[in-house]
């Protein structure tokens, strides 16, 4: 074909030929979305609002967060900052008047680090939407009759709730690693913790972490920049400031026992294994994002030491305070043991020599993957600018350049905090008969674990 074109059209035709060679063999990796900078304020009352206005949206996200969560519950109290976030909008109709009314949705999270309120709905709504925050801020309902109400609610929840025998075996591992460090505990709380929650427990929660300076919230949508600030100005400006924050500090746990625990569920076909260490804060969030890294190579490594693994997960849990490491599977009962050993040469390897360039790159390209996806979803996005105020969080597009920049080095650092002369804990749940024959002598027998005590099914038993 080259032949027939002229000759001075052939140089032309060679580069274009190239360049779509280079393109075909070559491709070149598409970036994540570029997300906008916020527009960034604060009220006089320490409130501190982000806000992206979308023109022509239809419809707007309210997003807030209070920064102090259920690592806050009182002792024996489990489940008390989760109380405090259903008596927010204690009346179901609430949220029947959002969906039918407004077109959007309520939701109200209690995590370990923070209580979230999400209410989204029709753009030309915002002020009602604001207004419904005002009232679950400013006017808590916190009469005995709201206590109670909600109370009963999370009860039956909890009591109806269907404890697998993986959330067994999620939940005796954080005990197992952390004892009774808050981040060991539903932050839902238990039947038997709810219980012992009254509406006092909920006032002084209230007065300790329900104030404006210590939350932040996000608007995206379909609402100018002025019409938004005084809404939040005239609604959520009389919101109290607190005299002073509470920090989380809390003694560290003590050493995990280096045992295998065993917990007896006799009608397991298979075992549920864990083996964790502890993780690293979000504050540290270098290094805890090379840990979310770390464990996408973790779990390919375990899962080829053997066919018999399943359900393989692993997982880097990162919180306001030190986290947890959790490596997961389930296994027949004969394997479990071999299972074990070789989680463990895993970590120890990495911590030793590190990753493949190969290793490094299938779990940064899963990352980002991950990442993008994300960021496509609004209150993802709302999310991530909350964490840069709850956890002192980079923006997502510095997260997304830090791990294209990654080094096997950086891992292998990392690994070697993580992993290093680090006291393990493991923890298997199934039929203790035969994983007393699969794993010798040296292991802890705990009895079996029914709904309602899930939560204890790691705690020590004291000899008389």
């Amino acid at each position: 074909m080259i032949h027939e074109l002229s000759r001075s059209a052939r140089p032309i035709f060679r580069w274009v030929l190239y360049a779509l060679l280079a393109v075909m063999l070559f491709p070149v990796q598409a970036g994540a979305q570029t997300l906008p900078e916020p527009n960034r304020d604060q009220l006089l009352n320490g409130l501190t609002i982000f806000f992206w206005q979308r023109p022509g949206d239809a419809n707007v996200l309210v997003k807030l967060r209070i920064n102090s969560g259920a690592v806050f519950d009182l002792s024996g109290k489990g489940g008390t900052m989760a109380l405090l976030g259903d008596a927010l909008f204690p009346d179901p109709a609430t949220r029947e008047y959002v969906t039918e009314q407004l077109g959007g949705r309520l939701d109200v999270v209690t995590t370990h680090d923070a209580i979230d309120l999400a209410i989204s709905g029709k753009a030309s709504e915002f002020e009602r939407i604001i207004e419904l925050l005002r009232g679950a801020l400013v006017a808590t309902q916190l009469s005995r009759e709201n206590v109670a109400r909600v109370r009963d609610a999370r009860l039956k929840q909890l009591s109806q709730k269907t404890v697998t025998i993986s959330d067994v075996a999620d939940q005796a591992i954080a005990v197992r690693l952390l004892g009774n460090f808050p981040y060991a505990h539903p932050a839902s709380g238990t039947v038997e913790t709810i219980a012992r929650v009254d509406r006092g427990d909920l006032l002084l929660a209230r007065e300790r972490f329900l104030n404006a300076d210590n939350a932040a919230v996000v608007v995206i949508g379909g609402v100018e920049k002025a019409r938004a600030k005084r809404a939040l100005r005239q609604l959520l400006g009389p919101w109290n400031k607190a005299d002073r924050t509470v920090p989380p500090t809390f003694r560290q746990p003590d050493m995990p026992d280096a045992r295998v625990l065993v917990v007896n569920q006799p009608d397991a076909t298979n075992a549920e294994i864990r083996v964790a260490v502890r993780g690293l804060a979000r504050s540290d969030r270098d290094d805890a994002l090379v840990a979310s890294v770390l464990a996408k190579i973790v779990r390919d490594r375990w899962q080829a030491t053997s066919s018999d693994l399943s359900s393989i997960s692993v997982r880097h849990e990162a919180h306001a305070l030190p986290g947890i490491f959790v490596m997961a599977a389930s296994a027949p009962a004969a394997s479990v043991s071999k299972a074990v050993a070789a989680a463990q040469q895993v970590t120890k390897t990495l911590a030793q020599d590190g990753p493949t360039a190969a290793e490094l790159e299938r779990a940064r390209s899963e990352v980002l993957t991950d990442m993008s996806r994300r960021m496509s979803q609004t209150e993802a996005i709302a999310d991530a600018w909350l964490d840069m105020v709850t956890f002192k969080a980079a923006s997502p597009d510095s997260l997304e350049s830090f791990v294209r920049r990654l080094t096997v080095l950086d891992v292998q650092r990392v690994a070697g905090r993580l992993f290093k002369d680090a006291p393990v804990a493991t923890v298997v749940v199934g039929n203790s008969q035969q994983l007393k024959a699969a794993l010798g002598a040296g292991v802890e027998m705990r009895k079996p674990v029914n709904a309602s005590s899930a939560a204890d099914a790691a705690t020590p038993v004291k000899k008389p």
